[in-house]
């Protein structure tokens, strides 16, 4: 394991989250300022995902996908208590499912592994998104990003990050 990521202490649990907090709240202003439409980048996946990245304990990934759009939500007002919800399942069902299947199969044998496992977490935890989506927002506004966006971004977010936490666990 990486000496970065092994064993973190408190205080560097502490920056990584706090940093990651603070970005989550900021990609809504910075949208507003730049009129660009950021949020269709799934920013908060991605903190999640650079939690996961940074720091080897999952319990603290978890505690990210709790935490993120709950205090997005109460700091900047987006998203909406309802899409809040729904984004912390989803981001929690990402991080359960790519941390079972990091214990059960050898994800360090290939980056490949990794990379599909982290590609299947976020599938699900879309799935999950949108089922829940549909049954507690109305159904006439369920996909508000163009789906192709949305796959690529999970796609190369797969990638990217399935690389580097392969990489990490060498």
């Amino acid at each position: 394991m990486n000496a970065i990521t092994a064993k973190p202490t408190l205080l560097r649990l502490a920056i990584v989250d706090v940093a990651l907090v603070v970005l989550a709240c900021l990609v809504p202003t910075l949208s507003h300022i730049t009129a660009l439409p950021l949020y269709r980048l799934n920013p908060m996946l991605l903190f999640i995902l650079s939690g996961m990245l940074l720091v080897a304990d999952r319990r603290n990934a978890v505690a990210l996908a709790l935490l993120l759009p709950l205090v997005s939500m109460l700091v900047v007002g987006m998203p909406a208590p309802a899409k809040a919800l729904c984004m912390i399942v989803e981001y929690s069902a990402v991080v359960l499912l790519y941390t079972v299947a990091e214990r059960r199969f050898a994800l360090r044998t290939s980056p490949w592994l990794t990379m599909m496992a982290l590609l299947v977490a976020m599938l699900v935890g879309k799935l999950l998104f949108y089922a829940l989506k549909a049954m507690i927002i109305a159904p006439d506004v369920l996909v508000g990003t163009p789906l192709l966006l949305q796959a690529s971004v999970v796609l190369v977010s797969a990638v990217v990050f399935g690389y580097l936490m392969y990489r990490q666990s060498r």
